[in-house]
């Protein structure tokens, strides 16, 4: 049972890491994302994991202090953190499967949002998410022609950040379009943010079954000492003849 709680103590610093991930990651495309709520279950598996290390300490204490009540108490919690995690396995699948239509209604904004000359934050974002996944325009680099953006420059050309990273001497200029990357970033943001929503979901199925064993060893623990005698003689007041 000692392992099995230091195993809930580094699990509980992994939960937090992962959340934590979630959120830093889904700030670089919150952009082609606007439905907050899909960070619902990055804010649970942090609270699971603030919560798993203050359930380690409650179990530590009961082991050590061989309580009865607390070890009863800290498989309670466990079970709640238990059906939590289940949610959040639940709610990662069903968000996961929104991700390609929150794209899809975003996506197309956000392009012709786009200001190449005085960039918000808007505009930052398409320029990482182009170098960042070497892609360019939504499906591919001719979509850059329906922008506004593209209309008013007039030079036929797309953003720097389309360019190739390999290549010092791109311009952008659709007249060389072997220099752009040619995969549309669309399909890739969608990629990576269902990716993102998988490390939840199995973060939260790991840790599901790491809990379920420490519920199932401390219920042993408290059978075995219900039954024991010097046990049961502690609690009554009594002495052996």
């Amino acid at each position: 049972l000692t392992m099995l709680l230091c195993l809930l103590q580094a699990a509980a610093g992994i939960l937090c890491y992962v959340g934590a991930y979630v959120f830093i990651t889904y700030d670089d495309y919150d952009h082609f994302f606007e439905d907050v709520y899909t960070l619902i279950p990055a804010v649970i598996i942090i609270a699971v994991g603030t919560l798993l290390f203050i359930i380690g300490l409650i179990g530590c204490c009961a082991t050590i202090r061989e309580s009865r009540c607390g070890l009863a108490t800290f498989v309670i919690i466990l079970l709640l953190v238990f059906i939590t995690e289940v949610v959040v396995v639940v709610l990662g699948y069903i968000y996961r499967a929104k991700v390609e239509d929150e794209v899809d209604h975003s996506i197309r904004k956000v392009y012709n949002g786009y200001n190449g000359t005085n960039p918000d934050a808007a505009s930052r974002a398409i320029d990482y998410v182009q170098r960042q996944l070497r892609c360019c325009g939504i499906h591919n680099y001719s979509d850059w022609e329906n922008t506004v953006w593209f209309k008013q420059t007039k030079n036929n050309s797309v953003p720097l950040s389309c360019c190739k990273a390999a290549l010092s001497n791109c311009t952008g200029s659709l007249t060389r379009p072997m220099d752009l990357y040619s995969e549309g970033c669309e399909a890739l943001v969608v990629k990576k943010l269902q990716e993102i929503m998988m490390y939840v979901i199995w973060a939260a199925l790991a840790f599901a079954a790491i809990q379920l064993l420490g519920m199932l060893c401390a219920c042993v623990v408290l059978c075995r000492r219900s039954r024991d005698p010097a046990y049961e003689l502690l609690i009554t007041g009594g002495t052996y003849a």
